[in-house]
């Protein structure tokens, strides 16, 4: 079964960022990655990892491969099949039962201390604005609740103009609730 999986970050989006997911595919089992499947076209593959590479090490080597392969460098956020069991079995909005109306957002590093108040701000705004939105952080994952639909979130824009303790933009890559739940079972799929 699969030991891990790799988020890419606008990939097929809007135009840009164009990687047919067969090529996805033959660049991770390029690297060495044995019983890869992708999901949908939005950069979503798992893959059973050689040998025992952190996966901070594992995002970098497919983020050159792919800029080898196809010209770009997607932000990549590689899990292992435990982390994102984790973020699942940890969601915040249990209640939440329209898939579509729950992400999750995932950072290559744990988010700080001055994220998690922007973060909170945002969500005042949003509410002031009259947004239902919610918004929670466990370390390296954003949990978004969005009960209009993502399309109409005030806080999933403010979430993206955080900036970082740098001042730099604060890279992550959202899923639906659906999408996870899919990764999941790929997951628990035996190869082949």
């Amino acid at each position: 079964m699969p030991s891990h999986v790799a988020l890419l970050r606008g990939i097929n989006v809007g135009g840009r960022g164009k990687l047919p997911m067969a090529q996805l595919r033959a660049v991770l089992e390029s690297l060495g990655h044995r019983d890869v499947a992708t999901y949908i076209q939005s950069g979503n593959a798992v893959f059973t990892a050689t040998g025992r590479p952190r996966t901070t090490a594992l995002a970098r080597e497919i983020e050159d491969a792919i800029e080898s392969a196809a010209g770009f460098r997607p932000p990549t956020v590689v899990l292992t099949g435990a982390e994102l069991a984790a973020v699942s079995a940890d969601n915040p909005f249990p209640h939440v039962t329209e898939a579509k109306q729950l992400h999750a957002g995932f950072f290559p590093g744990p988010l700080g201390r001055s994220y998690a108040a922007q973060a909170r701000d945002a969500q005042q705004l949003a509410h002031d604005q009259g947004s239902r939105d919610e918004v929670a952080i466990d370390g390296s994952v954003v949990y978004l609740h969005t009960p209009d639909g993502l399309g109409r979130s005030r806080l999933a824009e403010l979430l993206g103009r955080i900036k970082g303790d740098d001042g730099g933009k604060v890279l992550g890559t959202f899923r639906n609730w659906a999408t996870v739940g899919k990764l999941l079972d790929l997951l628990d799929e035996p190869p082949g």
